[in-house]
């Protein structure tokens, strides 16, 4: 950790659906240059956590800042220097996925935009399709179209859900290296939610465990390691999912 403030800051931050707590009373930090893993299995809160970072879904209590701004009051403030990427949200299907990066483009002011986007198709391997209409896309290669997407503006806090979800082994691989190489030459936060355990023990820094809207375990991966009593990711996961108590 350095001294200066956190890029991604949440604070007591809780969000509550008709009774029903989604995201509990919790704190963390992403500093610049860092890379953050979000582990939980499916209605653990992660998605919740996500939404109120990028200022979709206001908070019930507690607050949310990217880069000094409140997300829930200033977000547009902090929206030009981060982006976003979800396999599970899709880009508009009827455009092409040139048509879509250009939407996309111009809605960040992205400067030498039609440039950026052969750079990006070319990086990420999808010129090939990128006058193909995004839904006749498979879903990797809709993968690669909405990272290519959460690129676009070279943001410096990235939030990413799932970043290799339906890729085979080998692109997965190549798009880990493209994201850890994007960090390296930017500084830039990123938040990771991924299942991918050894994706995570791979790229993440820290991670953070949530369960039932809580964050019950974070470390880095050697002092959950030591925590768990546990050599790798997935028997740690699984012991917080059955809801074992570390040893």
């Amino acid at each position: 950790m350095n001294n200066a403030a956190p890029t991604i800051y949440a604070e007591n931050l809780s969000k509550t659906f008709a009774g029903f707590t989604a995201v509990n009373n919790i704190n963390f930090t992403v500093d610049a240059g860092e890379m953050v893993a979000l582990l939980g299995s499916n209605g653990a809160g992660k998605t919740t956590t996500m939404m109120m970072l990028l200022g979709i879904s206001l908070p019930s209590s507690g607050r949310a800042s990217i880069l000094g701004h409140d997300m829930a009051t200033h977000r547009y403030d902090a929206l030009p220097r981060m982006n976003f990427s979800s396999p599970y949200v899709d880009l508009p299907p009827a455009l092409t996925a040139a048509q879509n990066l250009s939407v996309y483009g111009d809605l960040y002011g992205v400067p030498r935009l039609k440039e950026r986007i052969e750079e990006l198709a070319v990086a990420l391997q999808f010129k090939d399709y990128l006058h193909k209409k995004f839904g006749s896309l498979s879903a990797g290669q809709k993968t690669r179209v909405s990272l290519a997407k959460a690129l676009l503006n070279k943001p410096t806090v990235l939030l990413l859900d799932e970043p290799t979800a339906s890729l085979d082994p080998d692109s997965a691989d190549w798009v880990r290296r493209y994201l850890m190489q994007y960090q390296k030459d930017t500084h830039a936060s990123i938040l990771m939610a991924s299942h991918n355990m050894q994706e995570v023990e791979r790229m993440a820094d820290h991670i953070l465990i949530m369960h039932k809207g809580d964050i019950l375990h974070r470390g880095t991966t050697p002092e959950l390691f030591a925590q768990f009593n546990r050599s790798n990711l997935e028997d740690i996961f699984l012991d917080v999912v059955r809801e074992k108590v570390p040893a």
